[in-house]
């Protein structure tokens, strides 16, 4: 058990500064003490010490919000309150592929989501008019609406690539159907035009070939608004807890190296 512990703080790379504070405090704490109640009060500080960097470190991995990318790789970053990436999640072959390839757990999201876009990976697929569609995915709106401003900013300079802001009511249900949440928004808007459509068909597709066949199927074009803009009444055709296919995959394909309310 303390070797677990000491393998999951020492892994916190970002936070030097709150190891540092707490091994000078106990060092501290051990030179001052001279009285015969040395070994308890030096045992209470190192105790207290613990406390604080095991709390900080508990902090730093837990996720607090998603970042959701999608164009045919399709990942999702887990956010923490430090605005740090903590995890990296494959969720589909493509995005397994991706997601092996990146090295950006402990980058702030802005430094992270940059990444990704300029990779090769994303670099060719969308000199191939491909579409990129990000999603900040939380339950603090002021929050989540300052990370989609640093995120807009980055994709500000990549083509064809839309943001937008959502909450995680929906996310179990995405991850249930196997898809990450981008791609279940967009499989929600088309069920609604074709309610034959699969999770797993959709988990195959392109961000541009599924909206393509929306604005196909709606009579319109695939513009940046319709892929930031979620449909009004959109519902999944199908529960995909309780059909075969949405019984294939109830998990992320790999675990790598995560504005419009829904």
């Amino acid at each position: 058990m303390h070797e677990e512990i000491r393998a999951a703080f020492d892994s916190v790379h970002a936070e030097p500064e709150l190891k540092a504070a707490a091994r000078a405090a106990v060092a501290h704490r051990a030179r001052q003490q001279h009285s015969p109640a040395r070994p308890v009060r030096l045992a209470l500080a190192t105790a207290a010490c613990a406390a604080v960097v095991l709390g900080g470190g508990w902090l730093y991995l837990t996720a607090t919000a998603h970042i959701s990318i999608d164009v045919n790789p399709s990942l999702e970053l887990g956010i923490n309150r430090f605005d740090r990436v903590i995890s990296v999640q494959g969720w589909n072959d493509d995005g397994t592929a991706l997601a092996e390839t990146l090295d950006v757990k402990n980058l702030t999201y802005t430094q992270a989501v940059e990444t990704i876009l300029q990779s090769e990976t994303i670099t060719a697929l969308v000199e191939q008019d491909a579409v990129v569609e990000i999603g900040v995915i939380g339950d603090d709106d002021a929050r989540c609406a300052q990370m989609l401003a640093g995120v807009e900013s980055c994709a500000e300079a990549h083509q064809n690539t839309h943001c937008y802001q959502a909450g995680t009511q929906e996310v179990e249900e995405a991850h249930e159907c196997g898809l990450s949440y981008g791609k279940y928004r967009a499989y929600r808007e088309l069920a609604v035009l074709d309610p034959a459509v699969t999770p797993e068909e959709i988990q195959g597709m392109t961000m541009r070939e599924i909206r393509d066949r929306i604005a196909a199927l709606s009579g319109g074009a695939a513009t940046a608004e319709s892929a930031a803009e979620p449909a009004a009444d959109s519902a999944p055709a199908q529960d995909c807890g309780n059909t075969p296919q949405g019984q294939q995959q109830k998990g992320p394909a790999h675990h790598g190296a995560g504005h419009h309310e829904e």
